[in-house]
Order: structure tokens, then sequence, then C-alpha cells
């Protein structure tokens, strides 16, 4: 270790490279211990805490060095939503950024399209930031990313996950599945979805477990309802299953389509859980508040803005790391929707 740490402190500050080098780790690693991440074995842990004590490594100060030549900016691209999602990633990534020394530039766009896309990068090109943060969540940003310059190193949030580009999603397949199956497991025979906008890559995925676990369960897979995000296209599709009395379970897309059904079910007498039990998705405040409370699957957003912050670094210590992947598998909170299948 000395041969190392004193050829570092003689040529310039430590950057995270020079602890993963000493310890004998990966970046990811190191950003993993700084960050506190519970999946390291504390062996490792205690190697890197020794090389970074040894080297005088600071965070900040390595936030420094991995922009160098740049500001100590990140950019980041969003569409200009107040959908919870979106909004609750971008919030808990800009708190993660300035805990690391850095400031969130953001710049958002009326729409997720290629023009807007292309232009809002190449803003922050100019502004020379460390590093830049799309929130691409639809097929038309996905494209979009497929042509945009690759100099500054780009992680995608909840994009194309058929893509080889550097990327943080949510497993939104495998919180469709945990809804699904918690559905059946109370003994309703099949599941009904009402779906969100069909260009978002999170309500394709959705639809994708959904359909999955009902095909492994052996039970019958019934049309999609779709709906945008709202709980107005929720209300409107809840009307619509209410009046089917085949229907006693339902998984909406996210937890505002499930309030509109909710208020649907009650205005056409059907109770919820007594005659239709609903799972939603994201674990918006207001959930445990509904009539009755709502189970629902939580993404965990502080974790998928955590991660996203750590591959960024990761892109930027080592431009020449190739595509890094980082998927966030959510989990059920069970609340009072959900009810054993009456009779």
């Amino acid at each position: 270790m000395d041969h190392t740490s004193s050829a570092v402190r003689g040529a310039r500050e430590p950057a995270m490279t020079d602890v993963a080098r000493l310890a004998g780790v990966s970046h990811q690693t190191v950003s993993r211990v700084l960050n506190g991440h519970p999946n390291v074995r504390e062996q490792t842990r205690l190697r890197v805490r020794a090389a970074i004590e040894e080297l005088g490594y600071r965070p900040n100060r390595a936030a420094r060095a991995l922009a160098t030549g740049r500001s100590q900016h990140i950019g980041v691209v969003a569409q200009n939503s107040t959908l919870y999602g979106p909004a609750s990633l971008l919030a808990a990534f800009e708190l993660a950024a300035a805990v690391q020394g850095f400031v969130v530039s953001v710049r958002r766009v009326r729409v997720l399209d290629r023009s807007s896309i292309t232009e809002a990068v190449e803003h922050h090109r100019e502004q020379r930031v460390a590093g830049i943060v799309v929130i691409a969540p639809t097929a038309a940003a996905g494209e979009a990313l497929a042509e945009v310059p690759t100099d500054v190193p780009l992680v995608a949030v909840d994009g194309d996950p058929d893509r080889g580009a550097t990327l943080v999603t949510v497993d939104q397949e495998a919180g469709a599945r945990l809804a699904t199956r918690h559905l059946l497991d109370a003994g309703h025979r099949t599941v009904w979805h009402v779906s969100g906008p069909a260009e978002w890559f999170d309500a394709a995925g959705r639809v994708r477990g959904w359909q999955a676990a009902l095909e492994e369960a052996g039970a019958e897979v019934p049309p999609v309802t779709p709906a945008d995000w709202s709980a107005a296209s929720g209300y409107r599709a809840g009307l619509l299953l209410a009046r089917m009395p085949e229907v006693t379970a339902v998984f909406a897309a996210n937890d505002h389509l499930a309030l509109g059904i909710l208020r649907a079910m009650s205005e056409r007498g059907r109770s919820v859980p007594g005659d239709v039990s609903v799972v939603g998705f994201d674990d918006v405040p207001e959930a445990a508040y509904f009539t009755p409370p709502l189970t629902t699957v939580r993404p965990d957003f502080d974790t998928v803005a955590g991660e996203t912050l750590n591959v960024l670094m990761s892109c930027i210590s080592d431009p020449e790391a190739g595509s890094i992947r980082r998927t966030i598998t959510p989990t059920l909170v069970e609340r009072d929707s959900v009810a054993a299948l009456p009779g």
C-alpha cells in the first residue's frame, strides 16, 4: 500500500479510482461503501475504509477530481411533468447529488421527443457538465438517446431496457408480478389490468409482468383496459369494470389510476375489498389514506436515485468502463384494499 499511496499523494489529490486500485476492488464497490450500501461484505468494507484513510481521500474532493476540466454540475433532462414517479425521482437525485458535492442543473422539456432531448443534452454539453442524467421513460426518448454524442458520461433512468446503453431502472415486470400474484394468492381466479400509456416503458413492463404471472398460474388473461396515468382515466376504466360481475381483482398501473377505480367501484355499489380487490403501483404518500388504504408496489425512488448517482460517478471516473446496468427490485406494501375472493 505504501508505494501506491505515496505516489498518489505526491502527484495529485486522490480519486475514487485510486481507492479502488489500492483496495483491490471496483469503483462501484468504493461508491457503495461511501454511500453505506448494505450489500458489501464487511471484510471488503474494512479494506476500502483502510485505503480511504491511507490516501486521505474525501468524496467532495473526488467530485472535483472527477470533474476536472468541467464544472461540478450534473445536467439532468426531464419532462416538465407533475407525475409522481418522475418528480419524486428527480427530487431524490438532486438530494443525493448535493450530498456528494455536485450541483444539479435541470433542463425540463415539454415533450420527450428527439429534438427536445437533443437540444437539452447539447445545452448541458455546452455548459461542460461532469455528466448527464436523462429521465427517459418513453419510446420516443429512447430513440432520441440513441443519437446523442457520447463525449459526456450519460445515464438513462427508466429508459429502454432493450438498449445496450448505461441504464438504471426499476424492475417493472417484477413489481407487476408481485401485485398480480398477491391477488391470485388471495383466491381470485384472474386479475384485470388497467394499464398506463403504451409508449411508456414502465407501463409496458407492468403489462408484461401481469400477463406472465397469470400465465404461470394457469389463469385466464383478460384483455388489458388501456388508460393514461390520471385518476380521471382510472375512474372511467373503473366504471367499465364495475359493470362486469366477473371482475373481482384489479391491478392498476399506478396509484392515481387505482384512486379513480376505487371511486368508480364505490359509485356503482361494489365494495373494495368486499367485492373487488385493488392493487396499485408507486406507493404515493396519499395511498395509505385512500378509502380503503391501498395495497401497492413501492419502487423506492431514493434507491434508484442513489444508484443513478453511483453509476454516473463510475462512468465519469472511467469513461472506458462500457455500459453499466442497475435494476432496482420493488416491494409490495400490503394495506386494506385486498381480501380473499368472496364466497
